[in-house]
């Protein structure tokens, strides 16, 4: 159990990281669009979609390392009221819940890429963009929040048995 534990906070790590080299891919983006069109009154084009595309790639990849580091928003005020034992047990609850949640999630998200694959989708700019592409990414992304999930939920298991922190 443990090496899925750290499987998932290895990817989150990993996940986190392409979250960062994106992030850093829009604002180079729209630094150049805003250059282009300060000096040369010209535009990219791309700027606004491929932004909106990398916005929704870096919610999903950065979301597991958050739940990782504990960065979501939790009601902790009624846990805390709690005994030790029925917080760490409803604490589990909420994360397998949620983890169910996700994975349901996840699998419209792949019915969705599927859909695309097939109907051949593209945006409706002048790109074109295949949307299979910022879609995939969403999809992974998607995916590797579930498994921070599965590992969270693992971790609050263990809490439950040994008696250590509630994650």
């Amino acid at each position: 159990m443990k090496r899925i534990v750290a499987f998932s906070e290895a990817v989150s790590d990993w996940a986190a990281r392409v979250s960062a080299v994106i992030l850093g891919a829009m604002t180079v983006l729209i630094l150049l669009e805003i250059l282009l069109w300060n000096t040369l009154e010209k535009t990219t084009l791309v700027a606004d979609e491929y932004s909106a595309y990398g916005l929704a790639t870096i919610i999903f990849m950065g979301g597991g390392y958050c739940l990782k580091e504990k960065g979501h928003i939790r009601i902790t005020l009624v846990l805390s009221l709690l005994p030790e034992k029925l917080a760490r047990i409803i604490t589990f609850l909420a994360t397998v819940v949620t983890t169910i949640f996700m994975a349901y999630l996840w699998w419209y998200l792949l019915m969705m890429v599927m859909a695309t694959v097939r109907y051949d989708s593209t945006s409706g700019t002048l790109t074109n963009t295949p949307l299979w592409i910022p879609q995939s990414l969403m999809l992974i992304g998607a995916g590797c929040f579930l498994l921070q999930f599965v590992g969270t939920s693992i971790k609050t298991f263990i809490a439950i048995k040994t008696g250590e922190e509630v994650v």
